[in-house]
C-alpha cells in the first residue's frame, strides 16, 4: 500500500470516527435531557394533581378529581397498597394505558419506562386517601412526541455525518498530496538519476520552513555532495591509475630486458636491479600515501597530550640533519606547551620538511613563536618558490605545480594534501606563502594550546 493511500484511509477513518462518537455522543446527551426534562415535568403535574385532589377529597367525587388532573396525553390513577387499582381517567387516545403494570412503589418514585414499544414518563406519590390510608397517585404520560423528535435528530445526525465525509476525504487527499509531493518528486528524481547518470535536484517551489521543504533542501544538497564527492573520485581515480601506471611500465621495461640480456650483461643486470627497486619504492610509498589519505573520510584516531613545541621540532629536525645533510636552524622567539597528538603534528611536519629540503639548495630555518594568540611552527626555505596561480592548489590532491620536475623529486601531489588532512584533524590549520624565485614559507598554526 502506497503512503499516499495510508494517510488518505488512516485520515479519513480517524476523522469519520471522531465525528461518529461526537454525533452519538451528542445524540444521547440529548436524548437524556429530553427524557429528563419531561419526566421532571409530569413529576411537576403530579405535584399540582396530589395538591388539589388532597384539597378537594372529601368534597369532590374522586373520579372526578382524576378526571380534573389528568395528563393530556395519559393517565391519572390511585394505586392502594394491597395492588389494587382504585380510581383512574386516562384519555381515550391512551386506553392501551388501562392495563398498565400496577405495582405499589412504596416510596416517591419517577422515572422513564417503555410500555408496548414506547416510552412514558411515569411519576408516584404518596396520598392520605378517604379511609385515612396511603395510597399512591401515579400519572404516566406518553412520550411518543419526544422518541419521535429524537428519532428525527437521529436522522439529521446521521445525514450530517455522511455529508461530512465528503469533504473529510477530499482534504485527507489535498493532505496527503502535500505530503507526499516532495518525496513523489525524490523518487522520481532518483529514478531519473539512476536511468541517465546524471545528479538531478527537487525543484522546490516555496520558501517554507516546514519538515518537508526542509527534506527536499536536504536531498538537494546530498546530491550537490554525491556530484563533487564522484567528481573528486574520478579525478583521484584516474590520477592515482596514471601515478601507479609509470612505475608499473619502468618495471615491466626492465623485468623484460633482464629476461632477454641479464643473464649476459652484469651492467645491465645490475642497472635493472637498481631501477625495479627505486620503482618499487616510489610504489609503496605512493599506496602508503593513498592509504593515508582514504583516512580522509574515517575517523582519525587521536591521542591528545600536552607536548613541547621545542622538544617535537629539535628531535624532528635531528633526524633530518642526518638523514638529509643539510644545514637547518631553529629560531625561538617564545616556547609553547600545545594540546595535539604528536604523531600526527610530527607527521604534517615531516611533510612540510621534505618538501622545503625538494625545493630548496639553500639552509632551512625552523621558527618556533605565537600568531595571532596561537602557536606558530614556521618553516622557511629560499628555493624555487610557488607561483602565485597555483599557491591555493597545493593542497588538492595530487597536483604537482611542475609536472616536468616530479620524477627528479619523487613527489605525487599527496603530500600537502595529507598534511592538511591531518591538521584538520588535530584541529591545526597550515598557512602557505610563497614567492615565485624567493622561497616558501609554511605555517602551522595550532589552536587546541594549554598555557604554562
Amino acid at each position: 500500500m502506497k503512503l499516499r493511500t495510508k494517510i488518505n484511509l488512516f485520515t479519513a477513518v480517524l476523522f469519520i470516527i471522531l465525528l461518529i462518537l461526537i454525533n452519538v455522543a451528542s445524540f444521547f446527551t440529548f436524548r437524556h435531557m429530553m427524557f429528563q426534562n419531561e419526566v421532571e415535568r409530569t413529576h411537576a403535574e403530579a405535584v399540582h394533581a396530589l395538591n388539589g385532589i388532597s384539597k378537594s377529597i372529601d368534597t369532590i367525587q374522586a373520579q372526578t378529581l382524576l378526571t380534573t388532573y389528568m395528563p393530556i396525553n395519559g393517565m391519572l390513577r390511585v394505586v392502594h397498597p394491597d395492588g389494587e387499582v382504585g380510581p383512574r381517567a386516562y384519555v381515550p387516545e391512551q386506553k392501551v394505558l388501562k392495563d398498565f403494570p400496577t405495582t405499589y412503589q412504596k416510596s416517591e418514585r419517577k422515572q422513564v419506562v417503555n410500555y408496548d414499544g414506547r416510552p412514558y414518563a411515569f411519576t408516584s406519590l404518596p396520598i392520605i386517601w378517604k379511609n385515612g390510608e396511603v395510597a399512591e397517585l401515579q400519572m404516566v404520560e406518553d412520550l411518543s412526541q419526544t422518541a419521535a423528535n429524537l428519532k428525527t435528530l437521529s436522522l439529521v445526525l446521521l445525514a450530517v455525518t455522511i455529508i461530512a465525509t465528503i469533504p473529510v476525504i477530499v482534504s485527507t487527499r489535498v493532505l496527503s498530496n502535500v505530503i507526499t509531493k516532495p518525496i513523489t518528486a525524490m523518487i522520481q528524481t532518483m529514478r531519473e538519476i539512476r536511468k541517465s547518470g546524471q545528479y538531478k535536484r527537487i525543484r522546490l517551489t516555496n520558501e517554507s520552513n516546514d519538515e518537508l521543504h526542509e527534506m527536499g533542501q536536504t536531498f538537494n544538497e546530498m546530491m550537490d555532495l554525491l556530484e563533487v564527492n564522484y567528481e573528486k573520485q574520478e579525478i583521484f581515480v584516474s590520477n592515482a591509475s596514471h601515478e601507479l601506471k609509470t612505475p608499473l611500465t619502468v618495471i615491466d621495461s626492465y623485468s623484460s630486458l633482464l629476461k632477454r640480456r641479464g643473464q649476459t650483461d652484469p651492467k645491465l643486470f645490475q642497472e635493472a636491479v637498481d631501477a625495479i627497486q627505486s620503482e618499487a619504492i616510489h610504489m609503496r610509498e605512493l599506496t602508503q600515501q593513498l592509504l593515508l589519505m582514504a583516512k580522509h573520510d574515517e575517523q582519525w584516531k587521536l591521542q591528545m597530550e600536552n607536548i613541547p613545541l621545542l622538544q617535537l621540532v629539535d628531535e624532528s629536525v635531528t633526524s633530518f640533519r642526518e638523514g638529509y645533510k643539510r644545514d637547518i636552524s631553529i629560531i625561538v622567539e617564545e616556547e609553547s606547551i600545545v594540546k595535539t597528538d604528536k604523531q600526527k603534528l610530527k607527521q604534517v611536519f615531516y611533510i612540510l620538511m621534505d618538501n622545503a629540503l625538494k625545493y630548496s639548495e639553500k639552509p632551512v630555518i625552523v621558527v618556533i613563536g605565537k600568531e595571532r594568540n596561537q602557536s606558530s611552527i614556521k618553516i622557511i626555505d629560499q628555493g624555487i618558490g610557488i607561483p602565485s596561480q597555483d599557491v591555493g592548489k597545493v593542497f588538492d590532491r595530487f597536483y604537482r605545480v611542475d609536472k616536468a620536475r616530479a620524477r627528479k623529486t619523487g613527489g605525487y601531489g599527496l603530500g600537502l594534501s595529507l598534511a592538511k588532512d591531518l591538521a584538520d584533524a588535530i584541529g591545526a590549520k597550515l598557512v602557505l606563502e610563497s614567492v615565485e624565485g624567493e622561497g616558501t614559507t609554511a605555517n602551522i598554526l595550532l589552536s587546541n594550546e594549554d598555557s604554562h
